[in-house]
């Protein structure tokens, strides 16, 4: 939990000054005075004056602002009429607008761009079981297929060093509505084959958590084997060890650890709560020996399924392989990979206007608060990664055209720009009533996300 909180704090305190401080930088290499820089909403907590700017922390630490000198937020001396920000010219207070967002752009590819230098441990792209009769075993995908490469038109190719570039690829293809074209082999690189993924023929409103689940993709490949059982349980009670190899359930050959779980599981259904499972004949390698075993998984209640359970660790650890660039080409890694998530973001956005994408992928407060607790236990390049993408939906969410965010001032100067003359004072109020009540319905959907993610029901 304390993980969780300081994650998120730091989360949001580095997002809101790298924000913040676009604008604040722009505004003073437009001349234009900077009255306050805070960091948070409601009461001052700290506040330190440096120069003609008071630098503040408030109460509220849910986002920040940049007050700067404004003949329609009070008086101005006639002496500083000219660093006023609403006698600036246009392009400079666009400019000023814009630097917020660029400014979290920016930090998202320097993020991405430290990752891929510092290197990152990540499962090879060699796949577990299909899931029966879905996109993936249609497609021929088997269990330790390594994936090579992808395309989308089978002639250009793009190798894959790692499974998340694999899910990456995927959801593009969704999102773009093509097939997937893939370059397998067997897990030693051996009969190389090419396949096709039919993810046109999924819709874009499936862009979500459970994309991978829906193609038939669990997660990377892992060697059956057993692994620590606790004592007295169903494993231990059948004779099972640590380091075991199953090789085979009631005759049937078990290929990798997930299809292994997918026959544990299966055990409990139809039984009693709390009762044993119907005995199953298992085959196992254990130093060199092939033994034959009688295993009773122990039926538990998972929501509302029953499912079997062994009470042992179920499957090795994933082939990891370490995924890192040069200078150079960290940064331009970190710039694809910030245009790429930009690009899949404003389309979410979108696809959620036009009923296409699931409004259930708008995520609030609780739910960043837990991905950044988890990528921070997970390491700090996880937690540098999960940074970045919040910067970047920060910075697609402040473009957005919305008043109150920064690109609803933008489409101000827009039509400014166009029609030589600024928005009257009415419009902007009726804007401005919109602009919240707009904010307020995103907030409230947001939280509402989270609480269903939180007791279960997304």
């Amino acid at each position: 939990m304390l993980m969780t909180l300081l994650a998120f704090i730091v989360t949001l305190g580095v997002l809101i000054v790298v924000h913040e401080w676009g604008h604040y930088r722009v505004a003073k290499a437009c001349g234009v005075k900077v009255l306050r820089f805070s960091v948070g909403f409601g009461r001052v907590i700290l506040r330190r004056q440096r120069g003609e700017t008071e630098f503040t922390l408030a109460a509220l630490p849910l986002g920040g602002y940049v007050r700067m000198l404004d003949e329609r937020e009070g008086p101005v001396h006639p002496a500083e009429r000219e660093r006023a920000f609403n006698n600036r010219p246009l392009l400079q207070r666009a400019a000023i607008v814009a630097a917020g967002p660029a400014a979290n752009f920016v930090l998202a590819i320097l993020l991405f761009a430290l990752v891929s230098l510092m290197g990152v441990e990540e499962p090879k792209p060699v796949l577990g079981s299909p899931l029966a009769g879905s996109l993936a075993e249609r497609a021929g995908l088997r269990a330790g297929d390594w994936v090579r490469a992808t395309s989308t038109d089978g002639e250009d190719w793009t190798e894959l060093q790692s499974l998340p570039e694999l899910r990456w690829q995927l959801t593009q293809a969704v999102s773009d509505g093509r097939k997937l074209y893939l370059s397998v082999s067997d897990a030693q690189g051996h009969a190389q084959r090419r396949l096709s993924l039919d993810t046109d023929s999924l819709e874009k409103r499936e862009l979500d958590a459970q994309l991978l689940r829906r193609i038939g993709l669990g997660g990377p490949f892992a060697e059956p084997l057993i692994g620590e059982l606790s004592a007295g349980g169903a494993g231990a009670e059948a004779g099972l060890r640590a380091g075991d190899r199953v090789l085979s359930i009631d005759g049937r050959a078990v290929v990798d650890a997930a299809s292994l779980r997918e026959r544990i599981r299966a055990a409990g259904q139809g039984g009693v709560e709390g009762q044993r499972a119907a005995p199953m004949a298992w085959q196992v390698e254990r130093a060199g020996q092939v033994l034959s075993l009688e295993v009773r998984p122990k039926i538990v209640r998972d929501g509302e399924q029953l499912l079997g359970r062994i009470e042992a660790q179920v499957g090795a650890p994933p082939e990891l392989v370490t995924v890192s660039h040069g200078p150079l080409e960290s940064l331009w890694q970190g710039t694809r990979r910030t245009w790429e998530v930009s690009a899949l973001t404003l389309s979410t956005f979108g696809r959620m206007l036009t009923g296409e994408a699931s409004l259930k992928n708008l995520s609030g407060p609780i739910t960043i608060a837990d991905y950044a607790g988890q990528s921070a236990r997970l390491g700090l390049t996880q937690y540098l990664s999960f940074l970045a993408l919040v910067s970047v939906s920060l910075g697609v969410l402040n473009l957005l055209p919305l008043p109150m965010l920064d690109g609803g001032h933008l489409m101000y100067y827009l039509f400014e720009g166009l029609s030589g003359r600024p928005v009257s004072d009415w419009w902007l109020k009726q804007l401005q009533r919109v602009g919240v009540l707009i904010m307020l319905l995103m907030m409230t959907l947001a939280l509402s996300n989270d609480m269903a993610r939180l007791l279960g029901l997304h």
